[in-house]
Parts: structure tokens; sequence; C-alpha cells
């Protein structure tokens, strides 16, 4: 069911604390953690406490999460000091985009040039 912790979904497990993750920021909604393969100086992940399975199924299900998700995204910007200075909110939408976790997630990217068009 939407919203409830899966058994087998690495996110909910580090929402959990079952599984560690380097933590940056945390609110009653969502935990921003590093990526563990960073593609910039600054990488994080920013994650619903909630299991959504992707960024359209977080919008449908729980519009008021999906821009708390946002919020925090530009949260983790400023605490990384790279929200002067520019940076990329990515949330990637099934595996034909690049999603390998089905736990909606935002990838918060900044610190270096980026380029466009992405990938």
């Amino acid at each position: 069911m939407a919203g409830e912790p899966q058994a087998d979904c690495l996110f909910c497990k580090i929402v959990a604390g079952e599984v560690p993750a380097t933590v940056v920021r945390e609110s009653e909604t969502a935990i921003a953690f590093r990526d563990i393969s960073p593609q910039a100086p600054t990488h994080v992940l920013v994650i619903p406490r909630a299991h959504h399975a992707d960024a359209a199924a977080l919008a449908a299900a729980d519009p008021a999460l999906a821009a708390d998700l946002l919020r925090e995204a530009g949260a983790v910007a400023a605490d990384e000091g790279i929200d002067g200075s520019g940076y990329r909110i990515v949330l990637n939408t099934g595996s034909g985009a690049g999603q390998t976790v089905f736990h909606v997630h935002a990838h918060v990217l900044g610190g270096r040039d980026l380029t466009w068009p992405p990938g």
C-alpha cells in the first residue's frame, strides 16, 4: 500500500535505521543523506519517510508531501552552501529514466557547473 514501509525497500530500511546512511538533514516528513556514488561535489538524496514508488505516484497520492520533498531539497541546497551558485533537483521516474530504487527520491546536485541536457 502507498505510504506504508516496504520490507524489501532499501530506502524504507534507511528511514527505519536498519541500513546506515550519512544523514545531513531530517524533518518530520523527509530524510536527506549523501549518495554513495556521488555525481557532483554535492550529491544528496532527499526521500519522504512514507513509501511511494516514484514522483508521479507521490504527487497523485499526497501532493502536500511532494511539496515538502521539494522544500527539503531546497533546504539541503542552502545547508550545503550551493543555493547561491545553482543546483539541480532530479527526480528519476521509472527504470528507463535511471531510477534504480523504487522509493521516490530527489537528487540534489551542485558544487560544479552542470551541463544541459543531462545524461
